[in-house]
């Protein structure tokens, strides 16, 4: 499959004006994405769980017109942010071959996210999903192909998203995703992602996430940016190859739902992706001193405890705390005690696998 599969031929409808929305969650990586090349490519293959209650809401609003030209305006919880449209205007040139009618209208882009501002949780995978997902299903309308299958749907939600923000093709659907080509994933592609097609032992059904807000303002170095610096970094093809690697393995933990091993490999791929940031050329630090007191304070945790509790990291110095459901209770009180004053303002937010975009 090829970027030309996502071109259309023609429409059999015309739209004059409307609206569509969706919701879409974040996600979070459990083998990290840090380095991509061409248009939004990966240089090695991630896999992710989608979450729940992390979201966003997107009305998008269409008026037919006549002039040829991009014509938008972005709205967060109903103020307009005109901060955030020149991403949008960048995302609107990439997919403009895939949604040729996209000058045709004047938009309103009505967004708000279920978790607070500034929290320091990406809402570009969210956001970007939860536009791409009402694109698509305002082209569904206008080839009149209300047929069309949900499979090839979604396949394009992703393809699209990711040209808006690369992790954002792992929040079209859920609860495990694999985005990028790998040799043991049957068709897995650098194109778009894909519900993990193996089987997954129950340790993992309805796997807890809690996200401890370390630091809620904006981060010193960006995502953008540093994945750019893994271009000359010494230790890239490594990187790339460790990261594939550690897919490799847990295609086997996945099945026979061996937590202790399933605790290595992500604890690894959180401070391997820190690492490729503390060694970039300039190098740079985006955990700060309470992420690490939260590390060491779960590790101290599970060996006093037998917990399978663990932690994975964003690009960011919050922490997510992972673990199975039938420890939610124990974990949970843990972290009130002896996590919850590590967070700015003690704030956390409670979450769990979830199941992808919906329409609203």
């Amino acid at each position: 499959m090829t970027e030309a599969t996502f071109i259309p031929k023609s429409y059999k409808n015309t739209l004059d004006h409307g609206s569509v929305s969706f919701k879409a969650p974040s996600n979070i990586a459990l083998v990290k994405y840090w380095g991509k090349y061409g248009e939004q490519l990966p240089k090695n293959a991630s896999i992710s769980f989608t979450l729940s209650n992390c979201f966003t809401k997107t009305q998008l609003s269409f008026q037919k017109k006549e002039i040829q030209e991009f014509d938008f305006e972005v709205y967060l919880d109903g103020k307009r942010e005109e901060g955030f449209e020149p991403k949008i205007l960048k995302f609107f040139e990439r997919v403009e071959v895939y949604l040729p009618f996209l000058k045709t209208y004047s938009f309103k882009i009505e967004t708000s996210n279920s978790f607070p501002h500034s929290s320091g949780i990406a809402s570009s995978a969210s956001g970007m999903s939860a536009l791409a997902c009402c694109l698509v299903e305002m082209e569904k309308r206008m080839s009149k192909n209300l047929s069309t299958a949900l499979e090839e749907t979604k396949q394009k939600a992703s393809f699209l998203a990711r040209l808006g923000s690369g992790s954002a093709c792992r929040s079209i659907e859920g609860d495990l995703i694999v985005w990028g080509a790998h040799e043991h994933i049957e068709g897995s592609s650098n194109l778009f992602g894909i519900k993990y097609p193996y089987v997954v032992h129950d340790n993992f059904k309805n796997y807890q996430d809690t996200i401890l807000l370390v630091d809620k303002g904006e981060k010193q170095v960006s995502s953008t940016v540093g994945h750019n610096l893994m271009h000359e970094h010494p230790f890239a093809a490594q990187r790339f190859k460790q990261a594939n690697d550690n897919l490799s393995k847990l295609i086997p933990i996945l099945e026979n739902g061996r937590l202790s091993e399933f605790i290595k490999i992500v604890e690894q791929e959180a401070l391997s992706l820190h690492a490729m940031m503390l060694t970039s050329e300039p190098g740079f630090i985006l955990m700060k001193p309470n992420t690490l007191e939260i590390i060491n304070r779960i590790w101290t945790f599970r060996k006093e405890t037998n917990s399978n509790v663990c932690f994975t990291l964003d690009a960011g110095a919050n922490v997510h705390v992972l673990y199975p459901e039938g420890e939610k209770v124990s974990v949970l009180n843990f972290i009130k005690t002896e996590l919850k004053p590590f967070c700015k303002n003690g704030e956390f937010i409670v979450d769990m696998t979830g199941s992808g975009a919906v329409p609203l």
